[in-house]
């Protein structure tokens, strides 16, 4: 096995964990109705995931370098969950999202 399909499998577990995190993405959005901000969230949490780019990179510090991914994931999480909240609580409440105007319509 020479370098180039190390790289070659390396490449491919990284677009898998990419597609499956977009997946729980779409379906957590799909679920949990998550509006605009929480999906962005999400997809800049999963980029900060896959990317070789590290606060305290793995290569360096070993199992001690996944606590800057894991306080990404937490932040994330605890992100979207308030955000989810809120819009139940608006909902429940009466108040619904941003009307867009039909065509033809002036805006409000």
């Amino acid at each position: 096995m020479d370098l180039s399909d190390l790289f070659v499998a390396v490449l491919v577990v990284l677009g898998v964990l990419v597609l499956v995190g977009l997946l729980v993405v779409g379906l957590v959005m799909w679920r949990y109705r998550v509006p605009p901000r929480g999906v962005v969230a999400m997809i800049g949490g999963l980029v900060y995931l896959a990317s070789p780019i590290d606060v305290l990179p793995e290569a360096l510090l070993g199992p001690l370098g996944l606590v800057d991914d894991a306080g990404v994931l937490a932040g994330v999480a605890i992100f979207v969950y308030k955000v989810v909240q809120v819009r139940q609580r608006l909902e429940q409440a009466g108040i619904q999202g941003r009307r867009r105007p039909e065509a033809g319509e002036p805006p409000a």
